[in-house]
């Protein structure tokens, strides 16, 4: 029931370091240019990793995996001086993701939401399974969106669906999946939009 939701201010300030590498990228593509942003963006994501292993002293493989990614794409954007390989950094990783949460199941015996979540809820194997496909399905969705928006939109538009868009939809759908949560737990069990979210601190998908 919706009474099982609740918000932790200790989840959403990992929420805020999550958004910072995009809101850098989107400050530096306004001051200048695609380039700089493309600078911009690497930076943040090597501190973004810095900063979560001096919070948590870890850092998470998917967070190294979104890293390295953009290290990558950013290099040969500036080395080629073509837009083209950072725009498609997005579609990339989030192909990926849905990739390895697709797989992971088959491989492992457990899903990859269970990993990250199962420390704060606690739900039955096909309900795993369902709320992993979920996110499959969201991380497919936003690798064809990208696409769709690099190839029929402005630069521009494309650093802001980058911005704006991404954050947008990923706050939408951790808090469609927070409802769906908390309709399947018992009361004695809240769940947090924060829990709801774990999965998207992990992806890092802002840095994406």
């Amino acid at each position: 029931m919706i009474r099982n939701l609740s918000i932790r201010p200790v989840r959403l300030m990992q929420l805020f370091f999550d958004f910072l590498p995009v809101v850098a990228f989107l400050i530096a593509y306004k001051l200048g240019g695609i380039y700089v942003a493309t600078a911009t963006l690497m930076i943040a994501m090597v501190m973004l990793c810095i900063i979560t292993w001096i919070r948590v002293h870890k850092v998470s493989g998917l967070l190294l995996a979104g890293t390295a990614i953009a290290l990558v794409a950013g290099t040969l954007t500036l080395a080629l001086h073509d837009a083209a390989f950072i725009k498609w950094k997005l579609t990339l990783l989030d192909g990926a993701f849905a990739i390895a949460f697709f797989v992971a199941p088959y491989l492992s015996g457990k899903t990859l939401v269970e990993r990250v979540m199962g420390a704060s809820i606690k739900l039955e194997p096909a309900q795993w399974r369902r709320l992993n496909l979920m996110w499959v399905g969201f991380f497919l969705f936003i690798a064809v969106l990208n696409i769709y928006v690099m190839y029929h939109f402005s630069e521009a538009a494309w650093v802001n669906f980058k911005a704006y868009g991404t954050i947008g939809l990923t706050l939408v759908f951790v808090v469609i999946q927070a409802l769906w949560l908390a309709n399947k737990l018992p009361s004695e069990q809240p769940v947090g939009i924060n829990d709801a979210g774990h999965s998207a601190d992990d992806k890092q998908i802002n840095g994406s």
